[in-house]
């Protein structure tokens, strides 16, 4: 990797992994226990950028209350230069802002069968977590995997555990558009956001992007900790044995629909909406469907130019007065499209009325 000369750093002597010295910044839990807000309905999600209050929350063993004045971050595992870092010299580096949806994967614990669309669209800005690992040199042969830290830790679905821990492969971790993120929407991260400093990981579900951040680690396997083995893992839809189990990283093609609102009355043959489509990979094609799935009417669909979720707008005729459903299907660049039930991302319905349809 690149050589990055004079970085506002410390460097940490030897190469072994450093005690948890970060975690000193931790001043309390409050409150304690898993928290969860729910979103507003996804018709009331109209603006491009969502704002905080109606952007959902979830979390897992508590809130953390740091010290933002003795917050650090050590970098350190399968590299050749550990470092550790306070939020000053985190502010003096070179910073990227990045618009990305930010969704939900929903109940680690339930099958992933129900779409519960916790979703937003925010912009985060932060510092290259491709800048952090060019600072550290990491060994690329041997490490396959970044573990983050939380400063979070008490009990989930009656498991202990003394961090929030995730991984994420070392090739995406090295991608330009993740971020060790400390505003949101332009605006300090709050504790209720992971503040002072959270990982931001775009196109991959908000579990994955550790809140209270501390400490990053390079390291040859995935963590061992509960929220990567325990939690957060589900059934392959490729193995037809329903047996083989991925983790929860990329975010599968998606869509809501805003406009009609639900039991809205259309008083045209034609009903003309719009709504919002997401995943990992861009969205390319929208359909939307207003007999259960028989035909299709292709949406248009705004292209990406980040991570952001995708406007898509449509104008279906309506053969018949009465009540119609409407079903709106996304397809990803990768040909990967949205299935109409039985996974947490199947398509949306919403019920509508419609009158004076006549010629």
């Amino acid at each position: 990797m690149a050589d990055v000369s004079s970085p506002p750093v410390t460097f940490i002597a030897g190469s072994g992994d450093i005690p948890d010295r970060e975690r000193d910044a931790l001043v309390d839990i409050h409150p304690k226990g898993f928290f969860i807000r729910h979103p507003p309905a996804p018709h009331e999600l109209d603006e491009a950028v969502t704002p905080e209050i109606k952007l959902f929350q979830t979390i897992h063993m508590g809130a953390a209350v740091v010290d933002p004045n003795r917050w650090s971050l050590v970098l350190d595992g399968l590299v050749e230069r550990p470092f550790s870092i306070n939020l000053e010299q985190l502010r003096q580096m070179p910073t990227r802002s990045v618009t990305s949806f930010h969704e939900c994967y929903g109940s680690p614990i339930n099958p992933s069968t129900k779409n519960v669309w916790r979703i937003g669209n925010v912009r985060w800005t932060g510092v290259p977590l491709q800048y952090l690992l060019s600072i550290a040199w990491p060994n690329l042969e041997r490490g396959s995997f970044v573990w983050s830290d939380g400063l979070d830790s008490g009990a989930f679905a009656g498991i202990s555990a003394d961090r929030y821990q995730k991984d994420l492969p070392i090739d995406k971790a090295l991608s330009p558009e993740v971020l060790v993120a400390y505003e949101m929407n332009g605006q300090p991260l709050t504790k209720e956001r992971g503040g002072p400093v959270r990982l931001v990981i775009p196109g991959w579900f908000g579990t994955n992007s550790t809140k209270w951040l501390c400490h990053l680690s390079v390291q040859a396997t995935r963590s061992r900790g509960p929220f990567t083995t325990v939690f957060y893992n589900e059934i392959d839809p490729a193995d037809s044995e329903g047996v083989r189990k991925r983790p929860v990283w990329r975010v599968e093609p998606n869509s809501m629909i805003v406009r009609p609102r639900p039991e809205e009355v259309v008083l045209a043959k034609y009903v003309e909406g719009w709504g919002r489509a997401w995943g990992a990979e861009e969205i390319v094609r929208v359909e939307i469907s207003l007999d259960h799935g028989e035909t299709w009417t292709e949406a248009t669909v705004v292209p990406r130019k980040e991570f952001e979720w995708q406007l898509f707008s449509f104008e279906v005729h309506a053969r018949r007065s009465g009540k119609y459903h409407i079903q709106a299907r996304a397809t990803d660049q990768s040909g990967t499209q949205q299935p109409l039930l039985g996974r947490r991302n199947h398509v949306p319905n919403v019920h509508i009325w419609v009158e004076s349809t006549s010629a």
